[in-house]
């Protein structure tokens, strides 16, 4: 079968109006698993807004204009460490049993620091003391080629492993646990339950409608500022700045830019990305009605993304899927510019199995986004067509229709309309967050043309 240009009507967005929530439980079994994996006295998680992640997985806080520490000790201690407008914000906590404690070292600069002004005896007060270990969880973590010292290497600000080593008795007794969370397989954050998919499906479904709306309504004559206006942001949490970018033959399309005042004229590559917790979706192509050499292209790199959908399943080998994917691009001159999928959730990146001579193997429960991003293009091209989707066996599907009856509805009617529209079979292991999936259409001034097997 080959790949052609067909028209398709894109099914409806049906995207609920209300987030699905974690149940406490789930919170507390987190923390239990992590702390007892980690096996220390202390574990020490750390946030700011940037790197909100692995805090928000295990207690449903993120910190918004402050840094956050989530200790998780003895006798299911659980204890917040906040600063002065973190204090206000820590009931959207869903973590039971959550104590929280204001160390206004936390606090941005010049707010009053009269009341607990020292991190040190904050720490120490809630239980930390010398001659206990202790893990640190940071935003990601170093891999052995990249680090040759016996002391573990934090991604986490000096200050905290400086006052952690001192209350511990030294730096020996701070062990890296960022991997019991951020681990590609092993870790907790690697592999999600039914309530987890179900969230995420809800944000990767409104970032897939926010995108689609800003490929059908970007034409000619409106700036990058009008055309992601169009998006119909309601305040979902991003994982990502908006991103929306255009440019003509003379310049590169750069992906990751914000949008700004350029004018988009017709041939110019414009490309659109919106991420929200659970899943990012991007487009890219041209704003025009047709143009030969550039379908010739978006072809080769469909016929990537089929490779991806149609090699990726449970207990495949992430070199598997690389070879898969870069095979069929190099065929056109193609390859993917990063790692042809990766895993996600309350950040657009955790880690990846899907990598060069990888031997992970994909799990039931792993949130993947599959992004392939093609390079090398010309000047004033984009290609892109990115979304979620979770890998899920026979229980935890069962579990996801039975908890979440309607999401599991809305999954099984996506596939249905790949396999029924775009000529694709997905495998039933794999669970499409986006509204869109495989919808790429390479023109934007035919948003309904879709390319398809034929």
């Amino acid at each position: 079968m080959r790949v052609a240009l067909r028209d398709v009507a894109v099914p409806a967005f049906d995207v609920p109006l209300d987030p699905p929530r974690i149940p406490s439980a789930a919170y507390e079994m987190r923390c239990n698993a992590t702390y007892t994996r980690a096996g220390c006295d202390w574990l020490v998680v750390y946030a700011d807004r940037e790197h909100l992640a692995n805090i928000a997985f295990l207690s449903g806080f993120e910190p918004r204009f402050e840094e956050a520490l989530l200790l998780l000790g003895p006798g299911n201690r659980r204890v917040l460490v906040v600063g002065n407008e973190g204090e206000g914000y820590a009931p959207v906590a869903g973590l039971p049993g959550l104590e929280v404690v204001l160390a206004q070292s936390m606090s941005l600069m010049g707010q009053d620091r009269s009341r607990k002004p020292d991190l040190a005896a904050v720490l120490k007060d809630a239980g930390l003391n010398a001659g206990q270990t202790m893990g640190l969880i940071g935003w990601k973590y170093l891999e052995k080629a990249e680090w040759n010292d016996p002391s573990p290497g934090f991604f986490v600000p000096h200050y905290l492993v400086a006052i952690l080593s001192r209350i511990a008795g030294g730096q020996d007794a701070l062990r890296d646990a960022t991997p019991t969370l951020m681990h590609a397989v092993t870790g907790l954050r690697a592999t999600i339950d039914a309530d987890q998919i179900a969230l995420h499906e809800w944000g990767a479904a409104r970032a897939s409608a926010a995108v689609w709306r800003i490929v059908e309504r970007t034409r000619p004559g409106v700036s990058e500022l009008e055309a992601a206006s169009v998006m119909g942001y309601a305040g979902e949490v991003l994982t990502a700045h908006v991103m929306v970018a255009t440019s003509d033959a003379r310049h590169e399309v750069i992906g990751m830019r914000s949008p700004g005042g350029r004018i988009v004229n017709h041939g110019d590559g414009a490309t659109a990305a919106i991420g929200y917790w659970g899943g990012l979706s991007a487009r890219a192509g041209l704003v025009a009605e047709y143009d030969e050499a550039f379908l010739k292209v978006a072809t080769a790199y469909f016929e990537g993304l089929i490779a991806w959908y149609e090699t990726a399943d449970i207990g495949v080998s992430g070199q598997t899927i690389f070879d898969a994917v870069t095979s069929t691009l190099a065929r056109a001159g193609l390859r993917s510019a990063l790692n042809p999928g990766h895993l996600t959730g309350h950040d657009e990146w955790i880690h990846t199995p899907v990598r060069p001579g990888s031997a992970d193997r994909i799990a039931s429960g792993m949130p993947f986004q599959v992004d392939i991003i093609p390079e090398p293009l010309p000047k004033g091209w984009a290609l892109n067509c990115e979304d979620g989707v979770v890998f899920a066996d026979a229980r935890l599907r069962a579990e996801l229709g039975a908890r979440h009856p309607a999401v599991l509805e809305r999954i099984d009617a996506r596939r249905r309309f790949v396999r029924d529209q775009l000529g694709i079979a997905l495998k039933d292991s794999i669970l499409p967050l986006s509204p869109t999936p495989l919808c790429l259409p390479p023109f934007w001034l035919a948003p309904r043309r879709l390319l398809a097997r034929s």
